[in-house]
């Protein structure tokens, strides 16, 4: 998969953990590519490997356990993979950057949030104190946190989840990146402190045109989000489409149960809530045919033996599955 207008290409790539379990297959050979100024979402279960794949671009896959096994990982062009840790250090944070998961365990509790979104402007653009100072303030106010001049002095612990996670983004876009990557960015946030989130992220990607990977087990929030969705599972892409595709025509079963377990969903019947049954897969020991298979309600014999490739069913419509969910026979 080649697209020359694309700012970020993944072609193939899969991530492997050594533990003493055996090998995790986090990643299978998921290719996927962003132009710049698009928004992608990621969506899936935890442990699905929507978040390993990111860290993966963004060189931060834990060594020597994690390892980049295959693939090919192309930023406007240069192959990310090949770049030695100081070259890739210049491009983190940077021209790509990343708000991650969980504030409290991202942000170092013994230095002000001022000194840590300084760091990251003396590293890559070389203000000095006074001017990385005043560039602090004004990020903390771009974000919305009120009186910057004083919070900018404080430490994580005395500013709430929602202004901590705030901070990060205002670390995040600190260097105005050309692409983010958004893990999770309203976990364990309430819905009105997620919404507003989200909506400042939106804000933020059309004012500094930065192209946003979006990474979350949340539909709801991809759906006022981005333009692309992929849904991961064990590894695996399973859906890629339109987020308009996505919501009105789901192809693939787990896309489906993701739908139908969302409140209001087109999916769901007689108001109710559907499941998904079973668990996801032990990623040490994926089945020989679809991953899905034991959970999946379409599931044919075929299905657990074949493991189905990622077809198009039409342009920017693509599943890895064998079975038309319409009538549940096989394409």
């Amino acid at each position: 998969m080649t697209d020359s207008q694309a700012i970020l290409q993944v072609d193939g790539l899969e991530v492997q953990f050594h533990t003493d379990e055996g090998i995790v297959r986090a990643v299978n050979g998921i290719s996927y590519s962003l132009k710049a100024g698009g928004t992608l979402g990621i969506v899936g279960e935890s442990g699905c490997g929507k978040s390993v794949s990111s860290l993966a671009v963004m060189g931060l896959v834990p060594r020597p356990v994690g390892r980049i096994v295959a693939g090919d990982v192309r930023f406007q062009g240069q192959d990310l993979l090949t770049l030695s840790q100081s070259e890739m250090r210049k491009i983190r944070g940077g021209d790509i950057s990343m708000i991650f998961q969980d504030p409290m365990n991202s942000l170092n509790p013994v230095l002000t949030i001022g000194f840590q979104i300084e760091e990251s402007l003396r590293l890559h653009l070389g203000l000095n104190k006074k001017a990385a100072t005043a560039r602090a303030i004004e990020l903390l106010d771009q974000v919305g946190i009120p009186s910057p001049e004083d919070r900018v002095k404080d430490f994580p612990h005395q500013l709430s989840g929602g202004m901590q996670q705030r901070v990060m983004i205002a670390m995040a876009i600190s260097c105005q990146p050309q692409l983010l990557f958004a893990d999770e960015p309203s976990t364990a946030l309430d819905v009105t402190i997620e919404a507003q989130v989200i909506e400042l992220l939106s804000n933020l990607r059309r004012d500094l045109d930065m192209a946003v990977v979006l990474i979350t087990h949340d539909l709801a929030v991809v759906a006022g989000f981005c333009d692309e969705v992929i849904v991961m599972y064990a590894g695996y892409i399973v859906e890629r489409s339109s987020v308009r595709d996505i919501f009105h025509n789901p192809r693939h079963p787990y896309t489906i149960g993701l739908l139908g377990s969302m409140p209001g969903a087109e999916t769901n019947q007689d108001d109710r809530l559907s499941t998904i049954p079973g668990a996801p897969p032990d990623m040490t020991a994926l089945p020989a045919g679809c991953p899905f298979a034991p959970r999946c309600l379409f599931v044919h014999d075929k299905c657990k033996t074949d493991l189905p490739e990622l077809d198009d069913l039409e342009p920017g419509h693509a599943i890895r599955c064998f079975v038309d969910v319409d009538t549940g026979d096989l394409r």
